[in-house]
C-alpha cells in the first residue's frame, strides 16, 4: 500500500493512495450523494465494495492542515472491444466538503488563505489530475498512452457537471434507471446459479452480447458468485448478476418522489418495495438474453429476487440501446418502474492522447452502465 503527496499549496495538499484509509472511509460513510432538487442518498457497504476493486482503485484526496476535506476514487479497467477497447478509469465516490466543491460562481468566492488568481491555479492543477492517469501509479498506465477517464452524473447535479466541464470532460451519452419489483416474488425452476465451470462460456456470451458497447467489462460480472441463468435444456437463454445493495434515501424529486417518500412506506404492500430509511434492492448487472427471448428476463429477475430475499431490483441502461428498448416494451417490470419517472443520467468522458477518429465511435456506440459501479 502507498500514499503519496502530489502537490501542496498554502496549507492545502493533494494526495494519491491505493487504499481507502480511515479518513477516506469516514468522509465517504458520512457523505450524502446527489444534489439539491435531485435524488439524494447515502451508500452502504462502502468498504466491501472498495475491496472488490482490489489493487485497481486509487483515491485522490484533498487535505487542509493534514485533515481530509474530500476525495474521489478512480477505478481502472480495460473496457470495450474492437475499436472501443481501451485502458479506462471510472470515477466514483466523489465526496467533497462544500467549501471546495465547484459551483457556477466559484470564481467569485473568496478564500481566507489565497487570492483569486492563486485559487484558480490551485483548482486547475487539481483538476488536471483527472486528465493524467499516469500520476496514479498504476502498473500498466504510462504518460503518452491512450486512455479514457469517464464518470456517470445525475443530470441535475450542476456542481459535478461544472467540475467535469472544467476538467475538459465531454458529454457523450445518457442513460435511465429501470426498476423491477414484485410484491411476492416467486421462483422459476428453470433458473439456477451459474456454476464456476460455466463462467468461461458465460463470459464469451456476454462479450458477444455487448461487443458494440463502450466501457463494457466482465471484470465484475460474477461478483459474489450470484450470476443467475435461465436455461432450456443446456442452452442459456437469459442471465443476470444479482448484487444485494441498500441505500438510505433522503429525497426524490417530483410528485412521484413525494409519493414514494411519504406514502409508499405506510402502505402494507408497497412498503415491501421501497423504504427510504433502508431501501434494499438487487442491482441487476451484466444482463444477457438471446434474441426473441427478452420476455424471459421477467421470470429471471423475479427468481433472483425470491432467492435473495428482495422485492426490488434496479439496473441502468443507455437510453438509446436496443436492450433498453426491448426491456421497456417487452418485459413486465412491475409497479415501482411505473412510478419511478427517473431523469436521465449523463456519461462524461475525457479522451486522453486520442485522435478525433478514435473518439467518433464513442458518440455512436451505446455505453455500458456498470451496475456494480453503482452498488
Amino acid at each position: 500500500m502507498f500514499e503519496r503527496s502530489l502537490f501542496t499549496f498554502q496549507g492545502l495538499e493533494v494526495r494519491v493512495t491505493d487504499h481507502a484509509n480511515e479518513g477516506i472511509l469516514d468522509i465517504l460513510n458520512h457523505a450524502v450523494q446527489g444534489s439539491e432538487g435531485g435524488l439524494r442518498f447515502s451508500l452502504s457497504n462502502i468498504a466491501s465494495r472498495i475491496a472488490a476493486y482490489k489493487d485497481q482503485i486509487r483515491f485522490i484526496s484533498l487535505y487542509k492542515k493534514n485533515q481530509i476535506t474530500g476525495t474521489v476514487g478512480s477505478c481502472y479497467r480495460i473496457s470495450g472491444q474492437g475499436r472501443l477497447r481501451y485502458p479506462s478509469s471510472y470515477l466514483r465516490y466523489l465526496a467533497f466538503q462544500s467549501t471546495y466543491q465547484s459551483a457556477p460562481d466559484w470564481r467569485k468566492r473568496t478564500h481566507p488563505l489565497i487570492n483569486h488568481e492563486k485559487d484558480d491555479n490551485f483548482k486547475q492543477k487539481t483538476l488536471e489530475i483527472f486528465s493524467k492517469p499516469h500520476l496514479l501509479e498504476l502498473d500498466e498506465v504510462f504518460e503518452g498512452d491512450k486512455h479514457i477517464m469517464y464518470a456517470f452524473l445525475e443530470s441535475k447535479n450542476e456542481r459535478s457537471k461544472n467540475i467535469v466541464h472544467q476538467a475538459g470532460y465531454e458529454y457523450i451519452r445518457s442513460f435511465l434507471t429501470l426498476a423491477f419489483s414484485r410484491f411476492s416474488p416467486k421462483s422459476d425452476e428453470r433458473v439456477s446459479i451459474l456454476p464456476a465451470s460455466g463462467k468461461s462460456e458465460m463470459e464469451k456470451l456476454l462479450n458477444d452480447f455487448y461487443r458494440s458497447y463502450s466501457f463494457f467489462t466482465t471484470a465484475y460480472s460474477f461478483h459474489g458468485d450470484k450470476y443467475y441463468v435461465l436455461k432450456e435444456g443446456d442452452e442459456i437463454l437469459a442471465g443476470v448478476c444479482a448484487i444485494p445493495t441498500s441505500y438510505k434515501v433522503y429525497d426524490i424529486p417530483g410528485v412521484w418522489g413525494w409519493v414514494m417518500m411519504k406514502i409508499l412506506p405506510k402502505m402494507p404492500y408497497f412498503r415491501r418495495l421501497f423504504r427510504p430509511g433502508e431501501f434494499r434492492y438487487l442491482v441487476f448487472d451484466s444482463i444477457y438474453c438471446t434474441t426473441g427471448h427478452e420476455d424471459l428476463l421477467a421470470p429471471l429477475f423475479e427468481t433472483a429476487c425470491a432467492r435473495e430475499g428482495f422485492n426490488t431490483g434496479l439496473t441502468w441502461l443507455d437510453d438509446r440501446s436496443d436492450l433498453y428498448d426491448k426491456i421497456r416494451t417487452g418485459v413486465k417490470m412491475g409497479a415501482l418502474n411505473r412510478m419511478l419517472n427517473a431523469k436521465p443520467g449523463l456519461v462524461y468522458t475525457k479522451f486522453i492522447n486520442m485522435t478525433d477518429l478514435d473518439k467518433e465511435v464513442f458518440y455512436d456506440a451505446p455505453a455500458y452502465i456498470s451496475g456494480f459501479d453503482f452498488s
